[in-house]
């Protein structure tokens, strides 16, 4: 029993709530047979005064009183049971409060109890089951203290475990009203999609919400089959449709199940040495039946300073092997340190008339040797060589019909690395030409090819840039070239000769390297007039671009949510707290949320001035959530969002803006999503008829850098995730919106994507902007059979729309020997398919 308040005569105590009634009891100990009269304060307030007098046979029992009228009874009013928090406190004759043992003082020492009651409804209902291909049937309910029946009801129906539909029961029910004497709206009447029809039978469940009580009737097992030929030919559609979708599954499991039938980067190896052969073969046969009316004369750089004098002789000897004839190899001696080396050059050329030797008395290092080649160049377009590389035999041929049939100016090949074992390794798989990649690392590198005249039009390699003077160079024929005159010719052409002094092995042989390269970028983001700060990224030749931009367009956030309050208000109050942005707005799409939660949640953030809520009852269309949301915002950008997706940086808005403004016709950002245990859920999309679209390095840890640094660098990509991508407004208006009718959950944000890069408009990954996202926590898994076929359907619908179009088939910022439908960025292709 608990103790009585210090100085007072009576002692109470309160038991707790049966429903919305309290009990308990109190008596005075100085006048036992006078009942005590409390008083009942509710937020503060006395709302009521009762006497104890209600029979406590325990009580008098345990405390020994002269009778047992002790207790009391009190029924909370109904304005009270809205579904809120409130505050009771149960006072004595002398105002000191009675307690239970759940309450806690208050910051005067009065004991309060937190209540929060809701005033639920009783229902009376009936599922006339399913009649010519819809379901049937009525509900009523009626709050406690009131004596008629109403509709006004909503009901759900799921099918084996996935939701069918979520209805209003309004339809006119006549004969319900007759009998029961009410408002005749309260049936429902709801078709059912066709992918649950046919022979198969499926348990249907249907309850009122959101209290998810069964219906009387509900649930029974039932196959829909009215018309015995639709029936038929539905049961084949989903027989082929189940066969189509195991084939799939099944292919992606044999394909990695098969010994020695996969290749990956742990296998590159025995990989590159089919494609070698392989290329070798389609490059004679393209010399065939499309030959080279005419072979220019190229000219081939080779600044050296003290080679080895075996991989010298290789590197020479890549050259005179080309099948390309029309070449000449300038030999730079850098300084004539090596009589050895000295003799071998002159050796060389005495041999062969194509190859020059350009003595230079006094060491100019690598960019004034090279410079001195590039003003003897006699070619009409010209190669960059090291003197310890390898060049494929078919390299000049392939750049050079490369060149012709794109017209291009500047040209890079894809590359990869020889051990001294003579081992291929460490391949460089580029994507088209991506700006923004190249602002974050020298990606381009060898081989580069470039017309004579637009070199010396850039000019020549700046000394002050040696360890980056390539990465400098690159970067000012962007200045001068447009986008489309710069060509990936897609083929792995060139060799990095591994040295232990060769930057093949480690960056940390050339640490200056890492501050030109830094000062590479920054000049030239100068030149162009952007203000930034560059860095390196972990002493490493990856750099980080820091934009210091200052105009803010205006951004409405749209954020889709269906009750799971809790997500969502976490999702909300994250933004409010940790987004530093000056323009934005929330807008809060409700699909027919039925919980009390959901109410209060949008009654408190209702009054926000950033804040607004839209509500949509309608089946859950992703697609058509976002579209009506986009419909009722004025401002310069959209961004699509989550409610599973929570942001801690205060600048992640401004990250992504950044992006969107620095770039030329950006249209889309996305950023860098991480699962709760921090490895990558989200670090741009590949796209491809063999996967439709995967996301970039999913479950690479949080110390990862990616594929040559492509999780912590920003660059282009040809799709983002619209669980977090900023668009601009007019542009998504201008290609047509989120597709709602083939695309309603799943790959929307691929085929906007996709229509947004074939209109011509760049999307970007932001890499610093992070967040953590909990992925299909509030829309479930696909894994469900009627979910898969779901999923299946709208892949299908992507293969058709998408099916030969160049930028679906090959997708330009993804290297195209890399596989989209097992682990991208690892897998790779056959390489006698390429």
């Amino acid at each position: 029993m608990p103790a009585a308040p210090v100085n007072s005569p009576f002692i109470g105590y309160f038991d707790g709530f049966q429903k919305d009634t309290l009990t308990g009891w109190a008596f005075n100990r100085l006048d036992p047979n006078t009942p005590a009269r409390l008083h009942i304060l509710i937020d503060g307030q006395e709302i009521a005064q009762i006497v104890a007098e209600q029979p406590r046979s325990d009580v008098q029992t345990a405390l020994r009183t002269p009778h047992n009228r002790l207790g009391f009874i009190f029924s909370i009013p109904a304005k009270f049971m809205d579904g809120k928090p409130h505050q009771l406190s149960i006072r004595l004759p002398d105002r000191s409060a009675i307690r239970n043992a759940d309450q806690t003082g208050d910051e005067k020492g009065a004991f309060v109890h937190v209540f929060t009651i809701e005033l639920k409804p009783e229902y009376t209902s009936c599922v006339d089951g399913i009649k010519q291909g819809s379901l049937k049937g009525w509900i009523l309910q009626k709050m406690p203290g009131e004596e008629e029946w109403r509709g006004d009801c909503v009901v759900s129906v799921s099918a084996n475990g996935v939701l069918v539909a979520q209805v209003k029961a309004d339809r006119y029910r006549g004969d319900v009203a007759a009998a029961v004497g009410c408002n005749p709206n309260c049936g429902f009447d709801i078709p059912i999609p066709q992918r649950f029809r046919g022979s198969s039978p499926r348990s249907f469940s249907v309850k009122v919400l959101p209290e998810g009580e069964e219906l009387m009737g509900s649930p029974f097992t039932s196959s829909i089959a009215d018309d015995a030929l639709e029936t038929r030919l539905l049961d084949i559609a989903e027989t082929i449709d189940k066969l189509h979708r195991e084939l799939t599954k099944l292919r992606t499991e044999i394909r990695s199940a098969i010994p020695q039938a996969g290749y990956n980067l742990g296998n590159y190896d025995r990989w590159a040495s089919l494609y070698y052969a392989a290329l070798r073969e389609r490059t004679a046969m393209l010399r065939i039946k499309a030959p080279i009316a005419e072979e220019a004369l190229v000219t081939v750089l080779c600044p050296t300073y003290k080679p080895l004098k075996a991989d010298y002789v290789t590197a020479i000897n890549s050259v005179i092997s080309q099948t390309w004839r029309n070449w000449e190899l300038i030999l730079i001696d850098d300084g004539m340190v090596c009589p050895q080396t000295t003799a071998l050059m002159q050796d060389f050329a005495a041999k062969d008339s194509r190859i020059r030797v350009l003595p230079l008395k006094r060491n100019l290092g690598i960019s004034g040797a090279t410079n001195e080649g590039m003003k003897a160049a006699k070619g009409q377009y010209t190669v960059f060589f090291d003197h310890d590389d390898m060049m494929v035999d078919v390299a000049l041929e392939t750049m050079m019909r490369k060149m012709q049939e794109t017209g291009a100016l500047l040209l890079y090949s894809d590359e990869d690395k020889v051990d001294q074992a003579n081992n291929w390794q460490s391949p460089n798989f580029k994507p088209d030409f991506n700006y923004r990649y190249l602002l974050g690392c020298n990606y381009i590198c060898h081989l580069t090819m470039i017309q004579t005249a637009t070199m010396h039009e850039v000019g020549l390699l700046r000394a002050e840039y040696d360890g980056a003077q390539d990465h400098d160079f690159i970067l000012r024929a962007c200045e001068i070239l447009p986008n489309d005159r710069i060509a990936h010719v897609p083929e792995l052409l060139y060799h990095w000769r591994m040295t232990p002094n060769s930057t093949a092995v480690t960056v940390g042989n050339k640490n200056y390297a890492i501050a030109a390269g830094v000062k590479a970028v920054s000049d030239h983001l100068t030149r162009r007039g952007y203000k930034a700060a560059v860095s390196s990224i972990n002493g490493l030749t990856l750099y980080r671009v820091d934009w210091r931009l200052t105009d803010t367009p205006s951004v409405s956030i749209i954020i889709p949510f269906k009750d799971q309050i809790d997500i969502t208000r976490r999702c909300v109050e994250a933004l409010l707290e940790n987004t530093d942005y000056a323009s934005f707005e929330i807008v809060l799409v409700d699909n027919w949320s039925v919980t009390p939660q959901a109410r209060l949640f949008m009654e408190e953030f209702g009054d926000r001035a950033n804040i607004r809520f839209l509500t949509i009852e309608e089946p859950f269309n992703y697609s058509r959530l976002n579209n009506i949301a986009a419909q009722t915002c004025q401002s310069d950008y959209l961004l699509f969002l989550n409610n599973d997706v929570f942001v801690d940086q205060k600048n992640w808005l401004r990250l992504m803006m950044n992006e969107a403004l620095a770039g030329d016709r950006v249209a889309a950002v996305g950023a860098r999503l991480l699962y709760p245990n921090q490895t990558i859920q989200h670090a741009g999309v590949v796209v491809g008829p063999a996967g439709v679209g995967a996301h970039a390095h999913r479950g690479c840890g949080p110390e990862d850098y990616g594929y040559i640094g492509r999780i912590l660098l920003s660059h282009e990509v040809t799709a983002v995730t619209a669980a977090c991508m900023l668009v601009r407004r007019d542009i998504f208006k201008e290609v047509g919106s989120f597709d709602e009718v083939g695309l309603k959950i799943a790959y929307n944000d691929v085929d906007l994507c996709l229509r947004m890069r074939s209109a011509g408009y760049r999307i970007i990954y932001c890499a610093e902007a992070v967040a953590d996202h909990h992925e299909s926590l509030t829309r479930g898994s696909d894994d469900v059979p009627e979910h898969e076929a779901r999923f299946f359907e709208e892949g299908q619908v992507m293969q058709k729309r998408w099916a030969g179009q160049t930028i679906y088939e090959h997708d330009p910022a993804y290297p195209r020997f890399f596989t989209v439908d097992l682990q991208p960025f690892f897998d790779l292709v056959d390489p006698r398919s390429t």
